[in-house]
């Protein structure tokens, strides 16, 4: 099975299918009712949404040798703990992800994150049904990932991770749930550590290129791990270097398990170790301050028991932090959230150490958001804002100065499949004169951006930025490398201090119709012999009540349009939404009065179409919807916007004449409907379901 077929069963696992709305709950695979099932049923679990398939079409491997297996056909005693969990627990098979195996090695010295991820109520014995689940952090929530227990073997053994006791199956089983979504086995062959550090805490990942490292670097490090921060090293660049020689591997991902920082007895010089561990569980450093080194044997006892030394080929060693630079190639760190169920376990009673964190989801819609990076000046102020407020600085902060780590991700995208180059900019509110709600072209015409931070060498999932700014007030504008590039997003922000996130955007509402538009509204008319032609069709068409249906509407609409550029014509559903926006005693007809009502308003919004439409093309561009719906005195908020274009653009962003007063017509008659019931004005009204259900039909 391809990759891309097993990708397009995944959608049970319980992620959000757009930035609004979840699946609903029946299609999500539920543990607890699907274990009971086959309990009752006296048969063992068959994952239908991750099926077995041969991984020889990918490995170099003899099929009469390869054998998915149960772990009770793998060891005539299979636990799934084994004197509890440890880092050693994590050994790498054939599969090229020692990015996860990092990640994984990482997890386990941390017991409440570790629990979180791997539930320990399950086994092979007590309510055995071949069924297990975890749990992972996926694009702002924790999802339950159940698989079946049938394992990838060769000869009877484990043919990917396992652990050191050839009956501890946890890591194994864990490997494979992760191989679950992101959709098989060989999509995890290279990484970045940090996706699935983060997948594993909810945290933001920071990745550092050690060619230019910060000169607080180490300070950082020492800092995020009194937060409890999973660090990781890579070595992915063609080093000088001989891996016999050096113990050290190129394209080799090594979870840091410690940092020390001492120094050496009468003597001022300033001792900076990392401890290292590699996934292989063999195969160390072996140059200074590995385990056999001669910088040991001046070490006092005591100091080499407080770092907990062990001198054994177990793929864990240390080595200088400055050897750690010239060797690796970057440092990833994954910052905790501020999880109230993992607060007492990372920062026990210490609240100062704790991130404030906030979060908020988004979107890149074609000819709506996806205004590109500010290469595309028209389009960039159409891209997702959202304001930051900073009150108080650091504590300690000699500058007073607040540290920030922004965090833009991707949302729902398949690891290789993604193509999508993403990039945030950062805006200075507290020096401009003038601040628009949300910001416009002129705004970024005469502000330069206070910093730009796109992706690393690699498209990654996530990209992240530390800075450090003084308090204030800040935008932040999310944003894909090029126009139109479609997407979903998670903008997250960690500050020491408390941090105000919020959508930069102007609030809903009605204003009166632009002046321009309403002269060239009357203009319009008073120009026109159209209106005595009109009112002879409307009542050659009515019916001997004076009055038309939708079906006579669309006649007398299409007439008065003939004499239009473009060929503008009215759909069915565009003549029953009109019908019902003015029909309020909901005969299903209009009378005379209600069409001369109804034309005025058509005539308001194709005065504002052909403002942007200035070439008759019968389009406008998407990004114009939301300038060209303020115009006739509608404000909307950019996820209005979003809905509307998914809902009504073509595949190039365009939304033609048709769509634009179906848009029009919407926003109106959910809006009357509203102010109808909100007669104190105070932007809130209730509806019981018959209710809502009935209104929706007039919407």
């Amino acid at each position: 099975m391809t990759n891309s077929k097993i990708w397009s069963k995944m959608s049970n696992i319980g992620k959000r299918g757009s930035s609004v709305r979840q699946r609903p709950a029946e299609y999500v695979q539920n543990f607890e009712v699907l274990r009971n099932k086959c309990l009752e049923d006296k048969i063992l679990f068959r994952d239908p949404e991750f099926q077995t398939y041969d991984l020889t079409e990918y490995y170099d491997l003899q099929k009469n040798r390869f054998e998915w297996r149960r772990p009770k056909e793998i060891s005539k005693n299979p636990e799934f703990f084994v004197e509890g969990v440890s880092r050693f627990d994590v050994k790498q098979g054939i599969l090229g992800d020692c990015w996860l195996l990092a990640s994984i090695a990482n997890l386990t010295l941390n017991n409440k994150l570790f629990y979180k991820v791997v539930p320990y109520e399950q086994g092979f014995y007590i309510k055995y049904a071949g069924i297990f689940h975890f749990r992972f952090w996926q694009y702002g929530r924790w999802v339950d990932v159940v698989i079946d227990d049938r394992l990838p073997t060769y000869d009877g053994k484990l043919l990917f991770l396992h652990s050191a006791n050839e009956n501890e199956f946890w890591s194994a089983l864990l490997e494979k749930a992760y191989a679950k979504i992101h959709g098989s086995y060989e999509a995890l062959n290279g990484g970045f550590t940090m996706v699935a550090m983060g997948d594993f805490t909810g945290g933001v990942s920071e990745i550092y290129e050690l060619n230019d490292v910060p000169p607080d670097l180490f300070t950082i490090m020492l800092n995020s791990i009194q937060r409890q921060s999973l660090m990781s090293g890579s070595i992915i660049t063609s080093k000088m270097f001989d891996s016999k020689k050096s113990g050290l591997f190129n394209n080799h991902a090594y979870s840091i398990t410690k940092l020390s920082c001492f120094s050496m007895k009468n003597t001022t010089r300033i001792i900076r170790l990392i401890r290292l561990r590699n996934p292989w569980g063999k195969c160390e450093w072996n140059g200074p301050w590995s385990d056999k080194s001669n910088e040991w044997l001046s070490m006092p006892q005591k100091i080499k028991e407080s770092l907990g030394l062990v001198i054994d080929d177990d793929g864990e060693f240390w080595m200088s932090f400055d050897d750690f630079i010239k060797y690796f190639s970057i440092l990833e760190i994954c910052n905790l959230a501020p999880d109230d169920d993992l607060a007492t376990e990372q920062y026990g009673t210490d609240s100062k150490r704790k991130w404030d964190l906030s979060m908020f989801e988004g979107e890149w819609v074609r000819g709506a958001t996806a205004g590109g990076c500010d290469v595309f000046q028209e389009s960039f102020s159409s891209n997702p804002q959202y304001n930051i407020t900073l009150e108080d600085p650091d504590d300690n902060d000699n500058k007073n100065m607040c540290t920030v780590l922004i965090s833009l991700m991707k949302k729902n995208v398949h690891r290789s499949m993604d193509s999508l180059s993403i990039r945030f900019f950062l805006f200075d509110l507290n020096k401009s004169k003038s601040v628009p709600k949300p910001l416009d072209t002129n705004f970024f015409h005469n502000n330069t951006a206070l910093y730009k931070f796109h992706s690393f060498k690699f498209r990654q999932r996530e990209i992240c930025k530390r800075l450090k700014v003084p308090p204030g007030k800040y935008c932040i504008v999310p944003c894909t490398s090029n126009q139109n590039e479609q997407g979903e997003f998670l903008l997250r922000v960690f500050s020491e201090k408390k941090n105000n996130l919020e959508e930069f955007d102007n609030e809903v509402g009605m204003c009166p119709i632009d002046d321009k538009i309403e002269k060239l509204t009357l203009k319009t008319k008073k120009s026109e012999d159209l209106n005595e032609k009109l009112n002879k069709y409307f009542f050659k068409v009515a019916g001997k009540d004076k009055e038309v249906d939708w079906m006579d509407l669309k006649h007398i609409l299409n007439f008065a349009m003939k004499q239009e550029p473009g060929n503008i014509r009215f759909s069915n559903d565009v003549c029953r939404c009109l019908i019902a926006m003015m029909d309020w005693d909901k005969s299903g007809k209009l009378g005379f009065k209600e069409f001369q009502r109804l034309w005025l308003y058509i005539t308001q919004w194709k005065v504002v179409f052909k403002t942007y439409d200035n070439k008759n093309k019968g389009y406008i561009k998407g990004f114009e919807l939301r300038p060209a719906l303020n115009l006739v005195g509608y404000f909307i908020k950019t996820r209005t916007i979003n809905t509307m274009c998914h809902r009504y653009s073509n595949k190039k962003g365009y939304i033609e004449f048709d769509d634009f007063i179906m848009c029009a017509i919407k926003l109106k008659t959910t809006i009357d409907i509203f102010k109808e019931r909100d007669t104190d004005n105070k932007n809130v009204v209730s509806f019981t379901l018959e209710e809502w259900v009935e209104k929706s039909f007039y919407s």
